[in-house]
């Protein structure tokens, strides 16, 4: 049996909850990951699962195990990095996870610079509105926009993103421009009830910096979506107003269909964030690329935390 393939599986189905899901990550069959589970069982000469029809749980030794096995996957990838095996060239498959507009705007454009850079990597991207879970989905890291209340996850800042109060000129010609954050109370607002942690509850609470301080307003519209692309869509339809990165609609504000308003009084900006599972080892392919990152975004405007210097 090779112990190191055994533990991965070990830990993948204690990850996933299932071993049909392994299975399909791997390429392989149910029965397969079944086999490889009872080997190592025979191989310890332990129970470490107990096994229904619609669960799986690990008995105290299989705990055990469990903890014993991750560290020893974590020794091996790091006496690889020690060795040198990847430091020259990062090679493997990074699975990054990430939001519609964030993959279309800032992650897949600069693909082709990275991959050109380290040639034996590749990667594979998981685009979705929700926040997905990193473990489970065995995902290496996510790019996301907004505080990071997840305690399991280590954060590295990547920049930041401005945001503008933004609505199309026909709404503005029915139903005129606010002069002040508080004229947004009789507005119709576009209010997104998607994001991670606080910013969900907190999603139709407008905060704006000014000459004259802060100040916030509650804001209300008929029309709400967990989608930044949707919200996106419904302003330029000329449902009502939104707040949203300003590097969305560069070219919708130039050909004059939106308007960006209130412009003395701006929005905080956003931080963005690679975040990686804090109990795995950072493989040095995953480190490439939130490097890689890093430097993009420094030398990006939109998303710099220098654009303001």
């Amino acid at each position: 049996m090779d112990l190191l393939a055994a533990f991965r599986c070990f830990v993948r189905v204690a990850e996933t909850g299932s071993f049909s899901a392994v299975a399909r990550e791997v390429g392989s069959t149910q029965p397969a990951i079944s086999r490889q589970i009872a080997a190592l069982e025979a191989h310890f000469d332990v129970r470490l699962i107990q096994r229904t029809t619609r669960s799986l749980t690990f008995t105290q030794d299989g705990q055990d195990l469990l903890a014993h096995a991750r560290r020893v996957l974590e020794t091996v990838e790091e006496t690889e990095e020690i060795l040198g095996k990847r430091r020259a060239s990062p090679s493997g498959t990074v699975r990054i996870a990430s939001s519609t507009a964030m993959a279309r705007m800032h992650i897949i454009p600069r693909l082709p610079r990275l991959l050109q850079r380290y040639p034996q990597l590749e990667i594979e991207a998981s685009i979705s509105e929700q926040a997905q879970d990193l473990v489970a989905e065995n995902l290496d890291l996510a790019i996301r926009a907004g505080a990071i209340a997840d305690s399991s996850l280590v954060a590295r800042q990547l920049g930041s993103t401005g945001r503008a109060v933004l609505v199309g000129t026909d709404y503005i010609e029915k139903h005129g421009e606010p002069q002040t954050p508080a004229d947004l109370a009789s507005h119709e607002c576009i209010v997104y009830t998607g994001g991670f942690g606080p910013q969900r509850a907190l999603s139709n609470v407008w905060e704006f910096g000014g000459a004259e301080g802060t100040t916030s307003v509650e804001v209300h519209g008929r029309f709400r979506s967990d989608s930044i692309e949707g919200i996106s869509d419904a302003v330029r339809a000329g449902l009502g107003i939104s707040r949203l990165p300003i590097w969305m609609f560069t070219d919708d504000i130039a050909a004059g269909r939106l308007k960006a308003i209130l412009t003395d009084w701006q929005p905080p900006r956003v931080p963005i964030h690679a975040v990686y599972p804090s109990r795995r080892h950072l493989a040095p392919r995953v480190r490439a690329v939130i490097d890689f990152f890093v430097n993009e975004f420094r030398l990006d405007p939109t998303v710099s935390d220098y654009a303001s210097i």
